[in-house]
């Protein structure tokens, strides 16, 4: 199935109320929600509102930071994803996005192993409250401050090394949509993803962070959406445009669209469902047929042999 969120980073200027209005009219039933916007209304409170609207939240964004190159503490930086896990569980947010944090400093090689020691802290706290720890790997050109995993394949062999299904993938198409790993990765991409992050962009990646919406600019999104669903990846696509052509366009006109790309994704999902289940059929059929033909042989074989 083809399931689409939107993320509170869009709609960044809204409050939670005005954005479970808007959403509903768009026939939105999901959001990926921002820490920094819980802050002032509380996760219960939240969690009350999303309840008595029928939203769904796809995840949690984000904690991180375990490298030390925002100035916390590594023990500072685990306190507060903790905290964060309290409040996915709280939200039912089934995945918290998690970023590295910059090398700090350090190595790479210490980089990572601060990383993954946060991960295997968090982990049981994680499981335990029925929250993904979802790693996000981003492109070098803006990974500034945010992550030192630069590459797909780092991020990817991390949580496979982790065997731990509380540590799973964040994959941001608008980061790694043009990347000629992301094909030769994505069957085991899609077996350890937990969220799909969708937005596009004209060119290179670009620290200015300007995450057009879908159809927008020149990735192939479609065709990668499908290509999750095919190696069955079964979790959300968050649509999480950011930037100057949003704040153009305005909220109402780019939830329209938004809603026009995931009606027409959708479709194309339902197509090649029905399309594999014809395939199936005919050569489901085509093997009876052979069956029939090869015992209809054999019993004439059989009775030739009997008369001579």
């Amino acid at each position: 199935m083809f399931h689409v969120a939107i993320s509170q980073l869009t709609t960044s200027r809204c409050e939670l109320p005005e954005e479970i209005t808007q959403l509903a009219e768009h026939g939105f039933d999901c959001l990926s929600l921002w820490r920094a916007k819980l802050s002032d209304l509380g996760p219960e409170a939240a969690a009350s509102l999303l309840t008595q609207a029928g939203m769904r939240v796809s995840s949690l964004q984000w904690v991180g930071g375990f490298t030390g190159g925002d100035g916390r503490t590594f023990a500072e930086s685990i306190e507060d994803a903790v905290e964060a896990i309290e409040t996915a569980a709280a939200v039912e947010a089934p995945v918290l996005v998690v970023y590295s944090g910059c090398r700090g400093g350090h190595t790479r090689a210490h980089a990572r192993r601060l990383l993954v020691q946060a991960l295997q802290t968090l982990a049981p706290i994680a499981g335990a409250a029925g929250v993904t720890l979802a790693v996000k790997p981003m492109h070098a050109v803006a990974a500034a401050g945010c992550s030192f995993l630069t590459r797909l394949v780092d991020a990817l062999e991390m949580v496979e090394d982790a065997a731990d299904p509380a540590i799973r993938l964040a994959v941001d198409l608008w980061q790694f949509g043009d990347d000629p790993e992301l094909l030769r990765l994505l069957p085991r991409l899609a077996a350890v993803t937990a969220i799909v992050q969708v937005a596009d962009r004209e060119g290179p990646p670009t620290a200015e962070l300007e995450r057009l919406p879908v159809g927008r600019g020149s990735l192939p999104l479609e065709s990668l959406v499908l290509a999750f669903i095919d190696h069955g990846y079964g979790g959300d696509f968050e649509l999480d445009p950011v930037g100057e052509t949003v704040v153009a366009l305005g909220y109402d006109r780019m939830l329209e669209e938004a809603r026009r790309v995931a009606d027409a994704w959708t479709m194309a999902v339902e197509e090649r469902l029905l399309w594999s289940r014809a395939t199936a059929a005919v050569w489901q059929t085509r093997r009876l047929q052979f069956r029939s033909a090869g015992s209809r042989r054999s019993q004439a074989s059989s009775q030739t042999v009997s008369r001579g």
